[in-house]
């Protein structure tokens, strides 16, 4: 049997794990989802800025006296979220010239950032460098030419792609033959390319091996595999290391059957981290940095969408909702999953209602890819209700194709204290 065969129902579960529910209705920031809505609108994405707050407060206690943390604008590219962990003490990780405007916008000091990706164009290389950027992390020989040709100093960090062995997670990064970075075999013939550099100022390290990752022990392998080639790496240099960078990565639960990533584990194999970078002098006082995104900003999210109306086709019930893959293109199955399997779902204004009838929910595309549920378990479901798919609050909007079809954006919006601002696009 596939795994949509059987209808799902681990939304409520993890609602009542993740925010309030008054009677029967879903409560984030202190408001509940049907009454902001009811203003704000549909399709629409909800932000918990508390909700938020508290991953990276956790996160931050987890690898205190070890590592910070650069949030990974990828996952979520608003500057009202950059800015939400700028407060919190985060830098800031961009994969483009517009995330790092935006991270700009969101009050991020430039030398608080770092810029990685396998493509960087020059345009895009001569805004940050000259823009006076933290530092540039490198992924091929074309790139260190083209910061050569600039001709601003710039410090920089080598992107290396491990071995397989030291790989984790839903979706490599690294072991394998990819695009991204130098393989790790490799790096003794790499060095000689940054020596040659003359405006390249060679001070790090950035290691990232996968996504998704829920496994602590398998994280923490990864993460001392990485101090290991570091502590290589500085050896050929013969020179200190100033930052060593984890990459991200840390997952969080999605679907059914799957825990949450066990801090307290990670937090356990902090002082044999430390103990191997002290066991290595030109390593021992390296600025460490880890930068998660769907970590801090998924949980806090959920993407709410009204019922436009209800259809039965050949035994199977049909919940055709305002809102679709155009928004919530990872919520269809149709990013990086192999198998369709459903996210957390829920009616979010009938959280007390017998979650008996099971439904396919589809979006209003022309498309059977429109489709961000199957064999749900759900209360009975009308025209006007409401339905809200959890864990979106990173690789959403930004992540969808939006054009497509040219319906409207989804809205988006942050809430906190009883109190709610349109923060979309």
């Amino acid at each position: 049997m596939a795994p949509t065969d059987k209808p799902q129902s681990h939304g409520p579960a993890l609602a009542a794990a993740s925010f309030d529910i008054n009677e029967n209705d879903l409560v984030i920031g202190g408001l509940a989802v049907r009454d902001i809505v009811a203003k704000a609108g549909t399709p629409c994405f909800l932000y918990d800025a508390g909700a938020m707050r508290r991953a990276y407060r956790d996160l931050q206690a987890t690898l205190s006296g070890f590592a910070d943390i650069y949030y990974s604008v990828k996952a979520n590219p608003l500057p009202a979220i950059i800015a939400l962990f700028r407060h919190e003490g985060a830098g800031a990780e961009i994969a483009s010239a517009g995330e790092y405007r935006a991270a700009i916008k969101a009050g991020v000091a430039p030398e608080n950032i770092i810029f990685a990706g396998p493509g960087k164009s020059r345009a895009e290389l001569h805004e940050v460098i000259t823009g006076g950027i933290g530092e540039i992390h490198v992924e091929s020989a074309e790139e260190i030419a083209r910061i050569e040709a600039i001709g601003k100093p710039v410090k920089a960090s080598v992107r290396i792609n491990p071995v397989p062995d030291a790989q984790a997670g839903a979706m490599r990064m690294g072991g394998k033959a990819t695009a991204f970075g130098f393989d790790e075999e490799e790096l003794e013939n790499i060095l000689p390319l940054f020596r040659r550099a003359g405006v390249i100022d060679l001070v790090g390290i950035h290691i990232y091996g996968g996504t998704q990752i829920l496994d602590a022990d398998m994280l923490v392998s990864q993460w001392r595999h990485a101090i290991t080639i570091a502590a290589r790496m500085a050896e050929m240099l013969g020179k200190p290391l100033e930052t060593i960078d984890l990459g991200g990565g840390l997952g969080i639960p999605y679907f059914a059957g799957e825990a949450p990533l066990d801090l307290a584990k990670v937090k356990a194999a902090v002082p044999d981290l430390k103990a191997l970078l002290k066991a290595h002098p030109l390593i021992a006082d390296a600025h460490v940095i880890v930068e998660p995104g769907r970590f801090l900003a998924g949980p806090g999210g959920i993407y709410t969408a009204e019922v436009n109306s209800v259809k039965t086709s050949r035994g199977t019930t049909f919940v055709v909702t305002d809102g679709g893959m155009h928004h919530h293109l990872a919520a269809s199955g149709n990013l990086g999953q192999i198998v369709k399997r459903n996210y957390p779902i829920v009616a979010p204004a009938m959280m007390q209602a017998d979650h008996a009838e099971t439904a396919t929910i589809v979006g209003p595309l022309c498309t059977p890819l429109d489709t961000l549920a199957r064999n749900a378990a759900l209360p009975r479901l009308q025209a006007g209700d409401l339905i809200a798919i959890l864990q979106s609050g990173a690789y959403g909007a930004s992540a969808s194709p939006g054009g497509f079809l040219s319906h409207a954006v989804a809205k988006e919006v942050l809430v906190e204290n009883g109190a709610f601002e349109m923060i979309g696009r």
